[in-house]
């Protein structure tokens, strides 16, 4: 077995075993035991009462963090040449259509988020292979197939993030950075939380949540007691 580390000796002594933390207790507990030396992203995941294989229980959806996600969203415009200067005004890293298209066949998928139009689609169905396992296959349900792309651009950019359960059942995203103070983390989290409630399936019985949990990147997993996010 190997031995603890004396940051991971200092860690383990912050945690009690079993015990379900408040979430602002949470916030600042995993503040505190993030020992890197880099601003590390702000994880939950949250443990659904659903049956992801049946496709009445499955939980999507978009939230806007109210203090964001603390990350420069990389973001790539695919839209018709009329659309180009809004795009461009609204922030998109990258604007064009066919170029872009050929650079994506190459290989490149050098960004974070693909917004486009609705007349665009059929071209980029093509590039669901390099897209698709990498989670960038523009969707109308996230926001990112719309007439108005310079406000998703901008949603997009002050933290607008979409999520979806898996097979686990568990929904997991960042909500943010260590950096964020214990009140922005708790402000994200409860806006997170507050729109996976709102989309509780009819088909779901029993407790819907059934756990919540915050980490940060390699630390330990704090968790959380359900009821104090009403708090």
């Amino acid at each position: 077995m190997s031995k603890l580390t004396k940051n991971q000796k200092l860690v383990a002594g912050k945690i009690e075993a079993g015990k379900a933390y408040t979430l602002t207790e949470a916030a600042s507990l995993v503040k505190e035991i993030t020992t890197t030396k880099f601003d590390a992203s702000l994880d939950i995941d949250v443990r659904l009462g659903v049956d992801p294989r049946k496709a009445n229980q499955m939980v999507r959806g978009v939230v806007s963090l109210p203090h964001g996600t603390g990350k420069t969203v990389r973001v790539l415009c695919l839209c018709t040449p009329d659309a180009e200067a809004a795009a461009k005004e609204a922030g998109a890293d990258y604007v064009g259509l066919d170029e872009y298209i050929e650079k994506i066949k190459g290989g490149w998928t050098d960004i974070d988020v693909i917004i486009t139009m609705p007349a665009i689609m059929g071209k980029i169905g093509a590039l669901g292979r390099v897209l698709g396992p990498r989670g960038l296959m523009p969707n109308p349900k996230s926001g990112t197939v719309t007439m108005d792309v310079a406000k998703a651009i901008r949603e997009v950019k002050q933290g607008k993030i979409d999520f979806k359960v898996d097979k686990a059942g568990i929904v997991h995203t960042s909500i943010g950075k260590v950096s964020f103070t214990p009140e922005q983390i708790v402000g994200n989290a409860k806006e997170f939380i507050a729109t996976i409630i709102k989309l509780k399936p009819a088909a779901a019985k029993g407790t819907y949540i059934k756990s919540i949990y915050l980490s940060s990147t390699m630390s330990k997993g704090v968790k959380v007691d359900p009821k104090s996010v009403d708090e």
